[in-house]
């Protein structure tokens, strides 16, 4: 189930947000993922991060402050339950597969369009590139179903996040950190390809791969922003 935000003004329940972006933002102006119209919020207000079941949120020096469970934050590891308060609106995340604990935040499990302290115009330049290099992978333009397609995951080998695991089921997935280095797997009915982005070229087993989409086999380590991630095949989806 995915994770969620039910946001409320005075006890009254206004509407829900799905957290199915890996990046949402919260703020007064029109243009945010979730756009809260009173003079107490910030234009750009806060912004949640959404790594595998975790979400994380982080406050974008706002005028008034973001509050969790009533307490002043900074950035918070959202716990299910969790009530965010943003002037006089409350959002409640509901997400019973929540695992991290505030001490996760700045693991970094990489696998997230954009960082926190990354420019909106940087994040987008990426994605865009990102569906560029998708578009080229093989097998970009064949209609087949989900069912006909592969399922694969990956896993984290190394750092805070070690053990962590994504199983990839969307078409693009974007790996890495805008502005220093950024690879995509993309989901193909011949398999899962990764390819470069932007940066230094990720490595598969140790050798750097070309500007060519690279096939990916089970077992295959990944290593990219000093992150290394084994890819597994799984049963077909």
């Amino acid at each position: 189930m995915t994770a969620k935000l039910v946001l409320s003004l005075n006890g009254a329940v206004l509407r829900e947000f799905p957290l199915s972006k890996e990046r949402i933002t919260l703020g007064r102006k029109p243009e945010n993922d979730i756009h809260i119209d009173n003079l107490a919020v910030s234009g750009q207000h806060a912004l949640i991060i959404t790594i595998l079941n975790d979400s994380f949120l982080e406050d974008l020096g706002s005028t008034n402050g973001t509050f969790v469970n009533g307490k002043l934050i900074k950035k918070h590891a959202l716990q299910n339950g969790d009530v965010i308060a943003i002037g006089k609106h409350e959002l409640k995340y509901i997400n019973q597969n929540a695992t991290a604990g505030d001490a996760d935040f700045e693991k970094t499990m990489i696998i997230r369009p954009g960082m926190a302290n990354a420019s909106a115009a940087a994040v987008q330049k990426t994605t865009e590139k990102a569906e560029q290099v998708a578009a080229a992978t093989p097998g970009h333009d064949v209609n087949v179903s989900e069912e006909q397609l592969p399922l694969g995951k990956v896993q984290v080998l190394n750092g805070p996040a070690m053990g962590k695991e994504l199983v990839v089921k969307k078409p693009l997935t974007t790996l890495g950190r805008p502005g220093v280095q950024v690879a995509v797997i993309t989901r193909r009915p011949q398999g899962y390809f990764i390819t470069h982005v932007e940066g230094q070229h990720p490595a598969v087993n140790g050798k750097a791969i070309g500007d060519q989409a690279h096939p990916l086999k089970d077992n295959d380590v990944i290593e990219l922003a000093g992150v290394k991630m084994e890819f597994f095949m799984m049963a077909d989806g």
